[in-house]
């Protein structure tokens, strides 16, 4: 794609190029709907299980397109769940992932991530920020109780201040994706309608959203055990010499 993957947008340190609100909002609209076909529109469902911005890509006209479906799972229509093992990157995973019994909802959540780094134009984990503003989540958590979430936007565009009312807007729906309780978050669908003003955000929403600390350190204890498990694996597979 001409434009390269969003990451390059929203994570250019130098700010060469920044996204105006109007371009952000319509990335973020084309990523719903994407994902809410993959969910509900397709033959098989499909969790695509890694979105983040390295997996969404620009075209000429900034239309967004999900790509990398290479942890996806295809279940059948009438399957609520799977249980799978660990897959996907950490700062992006539901907390349900601890328990390795899924849903689409863990795209619903990395979909909310994806769209908080977009509005505040940094990453979910940023080790160059105060140690208490590194995780983006529990700033985000932090500035909700202050009722401050105009503080946390993308302060390097200006279209973003001006808008800032639509953009905290947009932000209390990357907080309905990102409910601990993944029975609490929306459809893609209903996403969707939210987005073309057809359905109200949720009101009565939970801020103690999940630490992505304990999903990062579950999913490195998956990756040193698959590691190990490689390792082994040629020598079991030779026998004693």
């Amino acid at each position: 794609m001409s434009n390269g993957s969003l990451d390059k947008w929203i994570f250019d340190r130098h700010k060469r190029a920044t996204l105006g609100w109007q371009s952000r909002r319509k990335i973020i609209l084309d990523m719903a709907k994407g994902l809410a076909y993959l969910h509900e529109d397709c033959s098989h469902k499909i969790f695509h299980l890694d979105i983040k911005p390295q997996n969404i890509l620009l075209d000429d006209n900034l239309n967004a397109r999900i790509s990398d479906f290479g942890l996806s799972k295809l279940i059948d229509k009438d399957q609520s769940q799977v249980i799978t093992a660990l897959r996907g990157t950490p700062g992006y995973m539901a907390p349900e992932w601890l328990t390795l019994n899924i849903t689409e909802k863990v795209d619903v959540y990395s979909f909310g991530v994806v769209v908080l780094e977009i509005l505040c134009g940094r990453k979910n984990l940023d080790r160059s920020q105060p140690e208490e503003d590194m995780h983006l989540l529990s700033l985000l958590k932090r500035k909700t109780e202050e009722g401050r979430l105009e503080d946390i936007i993308d302060e390097d565009n200006d279209e973003m201040q001006l808008y800032e009312a639509e953009v905290i807007k947009m932000i209390r729906v990357s907080m309905w994706c990102l409910q601990s309780n993944f029975a609490r978050r929306p459809s893609m669908s209903v996403v969707v309608k939210v987005l073309e003003g057809l359905v109200d955000v949720e009101t009565d929403l939970d801020y103690s959203f999940t630490t992505p600390r304990r999903i990062a350190d579950a999913a490195h204890k998956e990756e040193d055990a698959l590691r190990v498990a490689s390792q082994l694996l040629p020598s079991a597979l030779s026998g004693p010499r």
